[in-house]
C-alpha cells in the first residue's frame, strides 16, 4: 500500500512539471513563406492603325508650248525663214527647195502677205509650212494683249485668205514675247511658239560665206535654223549651205514634222546618280570658329616664354612731374 501511494504521489508530480514545462514555453507559429507581390501588368497601348491619307494625284505635265529645238531620233532638222514674202528674194529661194527637194517653214508678216498673196499662195502649194509672225514685227512684250491680238488676226486672216488654212505655230518678232503672252496666245490661237537654236545673224548682213558657215557650225539633229528670206546674202548662201548640210547627212523637214517626231529625253546614268548623292554641307563659319585648332608654339617662343622679362633699364632723363 505505502508504495502505491508512492508511485502515485510520483505520477502527480510529474504531470504537474509537464504542464508547468508547457505553459512556459512558448508556442512556436509556424513560419509563413512571403510570396512576393505580382505587380500588376503595364498596360500595353493599343497601336491605332491610321488609314493611309488618300494620295493626291499628282497633275499631269502640261505639254510644251515654246520650243527652241526638238529631241529627236535621227538628223532631222527645219530650215526656216522670217519676215517675208519678199516679191523677188522669196521666189528665188523657192526655186532653190525645188531643186534640193526641201520643205521648209516660212513665219510671214501679215502684211507682207497682203501686198504679195500669190507668193505665200505658190510657197503652200509646194508643200512649205506657213506660219504668223505678226502683221508688222513689233515687241510683243511691250504692247496691251488687244494690240497683240490685233497683231495675230490680222495675220491669221491673211494667211488663211491667201492659203486656204490657218497658221498652227507662230514666231513673236526678236523672240520676245511675256510667259502670260504664250499662254493666253497658246489657248485662244492654238499656237505652239517656235523660237530657234540656230542664228547666223543673217539680218547684219555678214556675207553669204559667214552665213553658212555659221548654220554648219550651230546645226545639230533637231535643230530650228532661223534665217530671212528678205537679204539677198541669206538667199546667195542657201544652195551651198544645204549641199554641206546633205552631205552631214542631215534630212530637213518642216517645223511641224519635226514637233511630231520628239522623243523624251533620257537623263544621262551619271547625271541621275549625282542627284540622287546628296551634296556635302561645307561647315558654317560659326561652326568653323567654334573649332579651335590647337597651334604649335615655335621652339624659341616657348623659350622667350619661360625666360623671365628683364626689368627696363631706368630712364636717364628725370620724369617731369605733372605740377611742374
Amino acid at each position: 500500500m505505502p508504495k502505491n501511494c508512492l508511485l502515485l504521489s510520483c505520477a502527480v508530480t510529474l504531470s504537474f512539471t509537464v504542464a508547468v514545462a508547457a505553459q512556459s514555453t512558448p508556442a512556436i507559429k509556424p513560419a509563413i513563406t512571403a510570396r512576393p507581390v505580382e505587380a500588376a501588368p503595364k498596360a500595353v497601348p493599343v497601336k491605332v492603325q491610321k488609314e493611309p491619307a488618300a494620295k493626291t494625284p499628282a497633275r499631269p505635265k502640261e505639254p510644251p508650248i515654246t520650243f527652241n529645238s526638238v529631241h529627236v531620233d535621227g538628223p532631222y532638222i527645219a530650215m526656216t525663214f522670217d519676215d517675208g514674202p519678199s516679191a523677188t528674194l522669196t521666189p528665188k529661194l523657192l526655186d532653190i527647195l525645188a531643186a534640193h527637194h526641201i520643205k521648209a517653214t516660212f513665219f510671214v508678216l501679215g502684211e507682207m502677205v497682203a501686198q504679195h498673196p500669190e507668193i505665200l499662195a505658190r510657197a503652200a502649194q509646194e508643200g512649205h509650212e506657213i506660219a504668223s509672225h505678226s502683221w508688222s514685227h513689233p515687241n510683243l512684250a511691250k504692247m496691251s494683249q488687244e494690240g497683240v491680238r490685233s497683231q495675230l488676226q490680222r495675220t491669221d486672216d491673211e494667211i488663211k485668205s491667201a492659203t486656204g488654212k490657218r497658221p498652227t505655230l507662230f514666231r513673236p518678232p526678236y523672240g520676245s514675247i511675256t510667259e502670260h503672252e504664250k499662254k493666253w496666245i497658246h489657248d485662244e490661237y492654238g499656237y505652239d511658239i517656235i523660237l530657234w537654236d540656230v542664228d547666223p545673224l543673217d539680218w547684219k548682213r555678214p556675207g553669204p560665206a559667214v552665213v553658212r558657215n555659221r548654220i554648219l557650225k550651230e546645226t545639230r539633229p533637231g535643230s530650228i535654223v532661223l534665217s530671212h528670206d528678205i537679204h539677198p546674202g541669206t538667199i546667195e548662201a542657201m544652195p551651198s549651205t544645204f549641199d554641206e548640210l546633205e552631205a552631214k547627212g542631215f534630212k530637213f523637214v518642216t517645223v511641224s514634222e519635226l514637233l511630231a517626231m520628239a522623243t523624251p529625253v533620257t537623263p544621262h546614268p551619271k547625271m541621275e546618280a549625282a542627284e540622287k548623292t546628296p551634296a556635302k554641307v561645307a561647315p558654317s563659319v560659326s561652326e568653323s570658329i567654334g573649332r579651335a585648332t590647337p597651334v604649335t608654339p615655335h621652339p624659341k617662343a616657348e623659350a622667350a616664354e619661360k625666360t623671365p622679362a628683364k626689368a627696363a633699364a631706368p630712364s636717364a632723363v628725370p620724369t617731369a612731374s605733372p605740377s611742374g
